[in-house]
């Protein structure tokens, strides 16, 4: 089920808790938990409805506009059964503080036998301390320009990459990914002593919800936690080419969850 930054946004800020779809059948149940941006949203209810009994109230809690563009909304494939969906938030993602937890030499055997089982049941053979490697020598670098350095496609590529972030192991940025604490000591228990890296970035990483075009921009204005956001007018901000409305918008969300804003605000 895909929900937009910005209702995700919302649902974690308690201020929508329904969404509405057209599907042929369910394609949630209630007491579904779904990873995103924010966290854990968990589906609290699902039942079919009219789009003519909808209220006013109902396009209030979806975070519509009006009444009238939430039936808008809905008049797409009006051949299918209209669901009305109940949503909350239900907690950080478990695999953030997997990803700090740093594991003990039996630990590192277990997750060595699970990389062990990944690699056997691969159609393209053994990828797992690969792909750690790959990430680990380049952190933030594209998943494209990673996938060709292997000989891999993307797609492939990435999806053998959200096996790694279900361990712990890595953790997606808005551009590339870095290997997580777990995983940089699980790439070093395989090494003679551990590998030098530059120093990890100190503060909050800025959100994967801005894109890549406002990440790329921001980066390269060493802007590259909310910390430093904070300091900066969003004026300043939006005069960076591709740090539009949205990106703008995303960081002040961000950085209101914290308890601060932009500078001037």
């Amino acid at each position: 089920m895909m929900i937009r930054p910005a209702e995700l946004a919302a649902i974690k800020a308690g201020t929508v808790d329904l969404a509405f779809r057209r599907w042929a059948k369910p394609r949630v149940v209630v007491g579904t938990r779904m990873r995103t941006a924010v966290g854990v949203v968990e589906v609290t209810s699902i039942e079919q409805v009219s789009v003519a009994s909808l209220r006013a109230e109902d396009a209030r809690r979806a975070g519509a506009p009006s009444l009238a563009a939430l039936k808008q909304a809905l008049a797409a494939r009006s051949s299918e059964p209209a669901w009305r969906i109940g949503l909350t938030y239900a907690g950080p993602d478990p695999r953030e503080a997997l990803r700090e937890s740093i594991p003990d030499a039996e630990e590192i055997c277990e997750i060595s036998a699970r990389l062990d089982r990944l690699d056997a049941s691969s159609p393209h053979g053994p990828w797992t301390r690969q792909t750690l490697d790959l990430i680990d020598r380049n952190p933030t670098v594209r998943a494209p320009d990673l996938a060709a350095e292997v000989g891999r496609e993307t797609a492939e590529f990435k999806k053998d990459v959200r096996k790694l972030k279900e361990l712990g192991l890595t953790e997606s940025l808005a551009i590339g990914y870095l290997l997580s604490p777990r995983g940089e000591a699980v790439v070093d228990a395989s090494l003679p002593s551990p590998r030098q890296r530059a120093p990890r970035q100190q503060g909050t990483p800025l959100p994967r919800t801005i894109g890549a075009p406002a990440t790329r921009a921001l980066r390269e204005a060493g802007l590259t936690t909310l910390e430093q956001i904070a300091g900066r007018s969003a004026d300043d901000l939006a005069a960076m080419h591709g740090v539009g409305p949205i990106a703008i918008d995303r960081l002040r969300e961000a950085l209101a969850e914290r308890g601060t804003g932009f500078a001037g605000e």
